[in-house]
């Protein structure tokens, strides 16, 4: 782009050739250059996130090679170590059962990526894997004026493919988090960030379900400044730190021991 620029000068009239254009120029390309290289870092972060499950779903397929090695050893001599081959077999079991259930994330979590791939192209919001859970996060700049839990249209049109996307994922509940920065807020309608990320939150939440999301499937929660994504030390930071999160809840019934502890929660 940089040797184009003098070449762009040279087709132009000498008229409009001015120091300005060259900035304005300049400043385009400056401009373009970090919106990609943005791109690539959301793009990096990703692929370290999907890298991260591919390590543990390699990780617990070799703990299982290990575990079918030790189970044929074992069987030798069935009548010494027949308590030890069931606590295998058991052991084995648990293990392939997480490997699903692992590969099972990573195919949900690209087939996010791909409903939502538009929408992410376009800026308009981010896909990620944050403590375990798949997240979907948009910024409320895009989303509301400031101070305001009031949508804007284009907030609105995006909450709502946001919600036909996510009502497609059957047996799937969702929450809706609410994040502030560290800018205090006390206004008549707003008292502090808590409310203002509340009241945020559960527009988002009556959006979806205007939107067609079942009522029993989805809530909202705020979180004001407590869970910042980035330090709030310079503007950028708190542009991030403004979100709206709608975090894909676990299915609970997949994890060991479920059911017993719904057992002894009944007893």
């Amino acid at each position: 782009m940089r040797r184009l620029l003098p070449l762009i000068g040279l087709m132009l009239p000498a008229a409009c050739v001015t120091s300005g254009t060259y900035d304005a120029l300049q400043a385009e390309h400056d401009k373009t250059v970090k919106a990609l290289a943005d791109r690539d870092k959301e793009l990096a972060d990703v692929k370290a996130q999907l890298d991260a499950e591919k390590a543990k779903t390699a990780d617990l397929s070799a703990r299982i090679a290990k575990m079918e090695e030790d189970l044929a050893k074992t069987l030798k001599d069935r009548t010494s170590l027949q308590a030890s081959v069931e606590e295998m077999k058991t052991a084995l079991a648990d293990l392939q059962k997480r490997k699903q259930e692992a590969d099972a994330r990573i195919a949900e979590f690209r087939s996010l990526l791909g409903k939502f791939k538009a929408l992410i192209d376009a800026g308009k919001l981010k896909v990620k894997i944050q403590d375990g859970r798949m997240v979907v996060e948009l910024a409320t700049d895009v989303l509301f004026a400031s101070g305001s839990a009031k949508l804007s249209s284009e907030g609105k049109a995006a909450i709502t493919e946001v919600a036909g996307v996510l009502a497609s994922i059957p047996n799937r509940a969702f929450q809706v988090e609410g994040h502030t920065d560290n800018v205090p807020i006390e206004t008549a309608q707003y008292r502090s960030n808590w409310d203002l990320a509340s009241a945020r939150a559960i527009t988002v939440l009556k959006t979806m379900v205007e939107a067609g999301m079942p009522e029993n499937r989805i809530s909202a929660a705020s979180y004001g400044e407590s869970k910042p994504a980035h330090p709030n030390d310079t503007p950028e930071g708190k542009a991030a730190n403004r979100r709206i999160e709608i975090v894909v809840v676990p299915d609970l019934s997949s994890l060991p021991g479920f059911d017993e502890l719904n057992r002894a929660g009944a007893s």
